[in-house]
């Protein structure tokens, strides 16, 4: 599967290609400079050398021309950037991660954008592509930070429940990452709100939280760990072990 990024020169976007990449998907950084991109890009490769294989640098309509497309920009130009690109979108799988958000002070507070929320306002924008909501709670550090597993429950929701399964099939392969069903579009705007809960712990305690349920029946699943690539002082990278099975956790079907 190839995976395009819009806005994949930003630290979400980046720091997520990255570990895509690491996880065995083709990655294309879509920029609506083609140039900034191609810098990004080797910022990577010069970090990960591994990755070269998987990277690409592209304007964003080499990003929209993947199978599955993310939506990594600021989040008031996310519906505009996707409707701009709508033809190649429709019927694609579009992940909206944006969190409409301002800092008042010392407090983070969510913003309501149209539609009540950025996936949502993404959806009505262009209505033939399948959005779904997810990555939002991922510190872009950890994302970042090919050698560490992140340790947290990824909230998705949508519509469509083939494209959701279609992302949880993603975040399934990011090492101590679980996908969970959070039901329908609807439910993106709590998603998404919750993020300046999530910033206001780090600032108040110095850390970067994410979110851990803990209740939810899961069924053994067994996968096989892809290799990932970490940097090392010297320039050069190592590679963990690869090719080894084992039992995860994997959410139990829910109702479409």
């Amino acid at each position: 599967m190839r995976i395009g990024i819009l806005g994949g020169t930003g630290p979400a976007g980046s720091a997520l290609a990255a570990r895509l990449a690491s996880i065995g998907y083709d990655v294309v950084i879509g920029s609506r400079s083609k140039y900034r991109a191609m810098e990004t890009c080797d910022g990577l490769i010069a970090k990960w050398p591994d990755l070269a294989a998987r990277l690409e640098a592209g304007d964003n309509p080499a990003a929209c021309s993947c199978d599955l497309i993310v939506i990594a920009t600021p989040w008031d130009s996310a519906a505009t950037t996707a409707q701009e690109s709508e033809e190649a979108l429709a019927g694609k799988v579009v992940v909206s991660m944006a969190n409409a958000l301002v800092r008042v002070g010392h407090e983070f507070q969510p913003l309501v954008p149209p539609r009540g929320s950025v996936a949502a306002h993404v959806q009505a924008a262009v209505p033939r592509c399948r959005v779904v909501a997810a990555f939002h709670h991922l510190p872009a550090k950890e994302l970042g930070a090919l050698g560490s597993p992140i340790d947290s429950d990824v909230l998705i929701c949508g519509d469509d429940i083939d494209a959701i399964k279609a992302v949880s099939d993603i975040v399934e392969r990011i090492p101590g990452c679980r996908p969970l069903h959070a039901g329908e579009l609807s439910n993106a705007m709590a998603i998404e709100a919750f993020t300046a809960v999530l910033l206001q712990l780090n600032v108040r305690y110095r850390t970067r939280v994410a979110p851990k349920l803990t209740g939810i029946k899961l069924a053994p699943k067994t996968s096989v760990v892809p290799p990932v690539t970490t940097p090392v002082a010297d320039g050069t990278t190592t590679a963990a072990k690869s090719g080894a099975t084992v039992t995860e956790a994997s959410p139990v079907e829910t109702p479409s």
